[in-house]
């Protein structure tokens, strides 16, 4: 597919905050971090390579040149760890997982954990990731013409349903509901910055807003727990009949060097990372997909003319042949990121884009500024796809693009939910069109994760009377979902 392909005059700026002119206050700043970080972003952030500040709880850098970012993240990084802030924030039920663990325990886990990931073992969940995006499919073909749906829950829903058939083929054991729940009320919480954190006050103070993430962390040890004993059990009973899943493959992986497996608390820890990590990004990046071709129709008509084609075609690499769907996808990660920032402290002085580091300077690489920054690309706030076309991606600086990080520590489950997203993406939009519901302002909010406040309500309407998915799937109860008046 060519760039001309699509008219990029129908490009446009999606919502998101304008850059303060002055940096806030303090009280101001622990406002804005606690409500929405991201309207605690400044112009120089969006225009300067580096820009230093001292807050509350220390130094800190905020780093935008891809040079200096691939030394924290690559060349230089073992003088680089995960900060207190940050280890802080996603303490409880991620913690000893392949993403907080440091040193050692992390690059145990990372050759341990790899394989599952391999490309031929991806490409291998595709059928049931086409398979639970036609069942939301099968749901919404029932509704009314017009209806109002929140696709944020929905999409939710429908990729903890992928993540409940490629890693618990057995089941979750609870309702996906409950799952859902538990999920949103956890990033809600740890997603709010703590005043105590800014303040650097020693962990034996209380933190009053993680209190609130306690009931979900409770769940979680409990279904996950069940969920494992269920698979050992099944394992010992009979082995040959158990699908060789994610649990499976996790139950017994171990490290290719030292012949170690995982231990109990690393084991339950990663399942919780998979679940938090693996739909709430992925359902994110659907949601802000859907909203942004909705207010196109050019590239809404692009996406649906080549799912038409690719559907059709044969199975095997479909979701690699979906270059246009896979562009939308990479521009709404660049716009909204998976993750809207990662930090790291200097465990000894270093310098950055021609500054020096001191030691103990917090060092925050923000992709949300870095994908709009001013000097590395060109209308960076506008939506304009093409600049993951042939031809113009191979300018784009491997350091500019951070959605799924970068360096040793580079998301393990990135080839997972791009090719998710694409396959779910495209089956939604040969079947459906969709519309904002009439009144609502969609808005990114950033708990942890970058999603659309308030939810996604849309209108849904079927692109033919006879739509119908690709294959026939029983409808489950209770998956219709009909927001509130906003």
């Amino acid at each position: 597919m060519s760039n001309d392909a699509v008219d990029i005059a129908s490009s446009f700026r999606p919502p998101a905050p304008v850059p303060r002119e002055d940096p806030l206050g303090a009280i101001a700043l622990l406002r804005a971090l606690r409500d929405n970080p991201l309207e605690a972003w400044t112009r120089e952030h969006f225009e300067n390579p580096l820009v230093v500040a001292k807050l509350p709880f220390g130094q800190v850098a905020v780093v935008s040149d891809p040079g200096a970012i691939q030394r924290v993240l690559l060349e230089n990084v073992a003088n680089y760890r995960k900060d207190v802030l940050q280890r802080r924030i996603v303490a409880g039920a991620l913690n000893n997982s392949l993403l907080t663990a440091e040193t050692e325990p992390w690059r145990f886990q990372r050759r341990a954990l790899a394989p599952m990931f391999a490309r031929k073992t991806v490409q291998g969940f595709a059928p049931v990731m086409l398979q639970v995006a036609d069942a939301l499919v099968a749901r919404w073909c029932q509704l009314g013409d017009g209806e109002i749906v929140d696709v944020a829950a929905e999409v939710t829903r429908l990729t903890l349903d992928v993540l409940r058939q490629t890693i618990f083929s057995d089941g979750l054991g609870r309702d996906t509901e409950d799952f859902r729940d538990a999920m949103r009320s956890y990033f809600d919480t740890i997603g709010q910055i703590d005043p105590f954190d800014l303040l650097n006050l020693p962990d034996v103070v209380p933190r009053f807003t993680r209190w609130k993430a306690r009931p979900a962390l409770r769940f979680f040890e409990s279904a996950v727990d069940a969920i494992i004993a269920r698979r050992r059990q099944r394992l010992a009973e009979e082995p040959d009949a158990v699908q060789r899943d994610i649990l499976t493959l996790l139950l017994g992986a171990h490290d290719t060097e030292t012949g170690r497996g995982l231990n109990e608390v690393e084991l339950k820890a990663n399942i919780i990372t998979f679940i938090a990590a693996g739909h709430e990004t992925t359902a994110n990046a659907l949601s802000w997909s859907l909203f942004l071709l909705s207010q196109s129709p050019e590239w809404s008509e692009c996406v649906v003319a080549e799912a038409e084609r690719e559907f059709d075609g044969p199975p095997e690499g479909r979701s690699d042949r979906m270059v246009a769907t896979r562009a939308v996808i990479e521009e709404a990660i660049r716009l909204y990121p998976p993750l809207a920032a990662v930090s790291r402290e200097a465990i000894g002085p270093d310098e950055l884009a021609g500054h020096a580091i001191a030691a103990g300077t917090m060092v925050v690489i923000a992709p949300y500024v870095l994908h709009r920054h001013r000097r590395l690309w060109a209308n960076p706030d506008m939506f304009d796809p093409t600049r993951f076309l042939a031809g113009a991606r191979e300018k784009i600086n491997r350091y500019a693009y951070l959605p799924f990080g970068a360096g040793p520590r580079i998301c393990i489950g990135a080839s997972f939910a791009l090719q998710e997203a694409t396959l779910v993406l495209g089956t939604i939009m040969r079947s459906f069109r969709l519309q904002v519901a009439p009144g609502f302002s969609v808005w990114p909010l950033q708990r942890v994760t970058l999603r659309p406040r308030g939810g996604l309500p849309m209108l849904i309407t079927p692109r033919r009377r006879d739509a119908r998915p690709i294959r026939a799937v029983a409808r489950p109860e209770a998956a219709r979902h009909v927001p509130p008046t906003y």
